[in-house]
């Protein structure tokens, strides 16, 4: 038999080093966490503190993260103008052309809708119409704020369309 009948693949001197490291490091790295997680427990323990002080900080800890606004159904509601609802809502695809949706003041592209008559385009902006949602996307809208601003984008591109009048208030 020879003398070498198991040749072991020769260790570095680099490999050595980084072994004794990897074995000093790692226990020392998780004992230092331990130790952190350990006094981060203890500083949160208040052991004399006040009840009310306690109490309020687990209040805050458990509050709700939203609340319910209910609105009341008595007050009174103001309608937004034809303008107020197109510089709001309208021009962000109106004002840009988006999605095939003809640009405010563009006699051109809406002179084929005119057309249609003011019943049409309403009953369009109201229901929604191909790319366009049902009221712009905004389904606060009243029905006289959506006539409104139909009244008011058909006018900047040359219709006569009058503008809805707001309903009397109901005593």
């Amino acid at each position: 038999m020879s003398a070498h009948d198991h040749d072991f693949p020769k260790t570095t001197p680099a490999q050595v080093i980084l072994a004794v490291l990897g074995a000093i490091i790692a226990p020392a790295l998780i004992i230092f966490l331990i130790v952190k997680m350990v006094l981060g427990v203890q500083n949160n323990y208040l052991p004399d503190a006040d009840p009310a002080v306690l109490s309020s900080a687990a209040e805050e800890r458990i509050k709700p993260v939203a609340a319910v606004d209910v609105a009341d159904p008595s007050a009174e509601v103001t309608l937004k103008t034809g303008e107020e609802v197109v510089q709001g809502i309208c021009a962000g695809c109106h004002g840009a052309g988006a999605f095939g949706a003809p640009k405010l003041g563009d006699e051109g592209a809406w002179a084929p809708r005119i057309a249609q008559g003011y019943e049409t385009l309403v009953k369009h902006a109201i229901e929604g119409i191909r790319q366009m949602p049902a009221r712009g996307g905004s389904p606060d809208l009243s029905d006289i704020e959506v006539a409104s601003a139909v009244a008011y984008m058909g006018n900047q591109a040359g219709a006569s369309f009058t503008e809805p009048e707001a309903p009397a208030a109901e005593e």
